[in-house]
């Protein structure tokens, strides 16, 4: 009895696999099977065969008996009695060149089987990586109000006060504000290093000498009373580092106010949202004309060592990190895609000061953070791929630990040189929430 319940269950389970296997082969070149005759869909264990033939070929070498022909070992096998008789179509299936050492093991077939898997969700994962319609839309709005509002040439910053470089001697000033060895001894560009007149001007010593005496920019005030040297002449460059730091809060609020999201929340909170992110964006944009290889802000006809931030006031506390910052985001080479998405998630930042709609400000920079992810995974090939979304996150991260000493600093110099602080970065820096700009 357990003979004929292998035969018919072995019978059963052969016709349900033929008869599946053998759907969708209509519109397929005609092929003979070596064995039976039907159709053949390709070469399986060495012989080209049809499915069928196939399936009962692995079947019976994985038995452990053989079967027998009731009749004279003769038998004719055709598609429709190929099941008759195992035995003589089991021996046509060697006489036509199947190899039982071709059928793999059970273990084989597991093992193909996840293989197979894996590739399918491979694909199924591919597939869901692609851009979204949606996400597509939102980086050609940030592109298109990127491009609008700022210009890498600085064509449209004109009418600035001009640089002045004849300060005190850079070196001086960050031996006594830091201990340590910095990247802001040196100017790496021979118009930031004229200091030949400087250095036997009173005035200018004196600015030398108290600075190099004071740890901070409250010290050197202390330092001052009694002096002759005026509060308006010791940063020569702030004026214009001011005009240039005003061009870029203007171009930015533009930005921001362009994208149709930003302009749906209330003024109070547009407001929040740009004093939160403006240094960040500030910084990102600037890292677009960065050259890592000079370590020069090419604007245009202008161009920027960090050295005149420390003529502008700025101290080595906000500056070294500053600079390595942007060390660190130019050599990942960001394309401008990433670069908008960058600011945008600065932009829509829920946890900002004063924000209240958290809620709707979170889902816009998630739906953000999502697309930049799956830009990076569509757009981005090598080996790094997967670790260069966490780095962004990184010097995004960094950045924002950077604002608060940057409103402090910006503070400090206004106390120094109050005329040479535009209303507008005041504004930026303050704490006090504010009805316009």
């Amino acid at each position: 009895m357990s003979t004929i319940r292998e035969v018919v269950t072995g019978q059963n389970e052969e016709k349900e696999e033929e008869e599946e296997e053998e759907r969708g082969t209509e519109d397929e070149e005609p092929k003979a099977c070596g064995v039976c005759g039907d159709l053949a869909k390709g070469y399986h264990f060495n012989a080209l065969t049809c499915e069928g033939c196939k399936g009962f070929f692995r079947r019976a070498i994985k038995r452990s008996t053989q079967p027998s022909c009731p009749f004279l070992n003769k038998c004719i096998i055709t598609k429709n009695n190929r099941r008759s008789c195992q035995a003589c179509r089991f021996r046509k299936c060697q006489s036509i060149g199947m190899r039982k050492e071709m059928v793999m093991s059970e273990k084989e077939v597991l093992e193909r089987r996840i293989r197979i898997k894996k590739k399918k969700m491979h694909s199924v994962h591919s597939a869901q990586l692609q851009l979204s319609s949606q996400q597509e839309e939102t980086i050609q709005e940030l592109l298109c109000s990127h491009h609008c509002t700022f210009d890498t040439a600085f064509s449209r910053f004109s009418g600035f006060r001009p640089m002045d470089r004849k300060i005190i001697p850079v070196s001086e000033y960050n031996r006594s504000t830091s201990k340590t060895a910095n990247p802001l001894t040196n100017c790496p560009t021979n118009t930031c290093t004229t200091f030949n007149k400087s250095a036997t001007d009173p005035r200018i010593s004196s600015c030398a000498g108290s600075l190099s005496s004071s740890s901070s920019l409250s010290d050197f005030v202390e330092n001052q009373e009694g002096e002759e040297v005026r509060k308006s002449s010791v940063f020569t460059a702030l004026p214009h580092v001011t005009d240039l730091t005003t061009y870029m809060i203007q171009d930015i609020i533009s930005f921001s106010k362009s994208l149709k999201i930003f302009g749906s929340l209330t003024m109070a909170d547009q407001i929040a949202l740009l004093k939160g992110a403006m240094f960040e964006i500030m910084q990102i944009r600037f890292n677009m004309v960065f050259n890592v290889k000079t370590s020069i802000w090419e604007c245009g006809h202008m161009t920027y060592c960090i050295d005149d931030a420390v003529r502008a006031g700025f101290q080595p506390l906000l500056l070294e990190p500053l600079f390595k910052l942007h060390h660190t985001l130019r050599k990942l080479g960001l394309q401008e895609e990433e670069y908008v998405l960058m600011q945008a998630m600065s932009l829509f930042s829920p946890d900002r000061p004063g924000v209240q709609q958290h809620s709707v400000i979170d889902e816009v920079h998630e739906n953000l953070a999502l697309t930049l992810k799956t830009w990076i995974d569509c757009k981005r090939t090598g080996p790094g791929k997967h670790l260069f979304y966490p780095k962004v996150m990184a010097c995004l991260t960094e950045m924002r630990t950077m604002t608060e000493e940057y409103s402090k600093q910006i503070l400090q110099i206004q106390d120094i040189q109050p005329d040479d602080i535009s209303p507008l970065m005041m504004e930026m820096v303050s704490k006090n929430p504010c009805t316009d700009f």
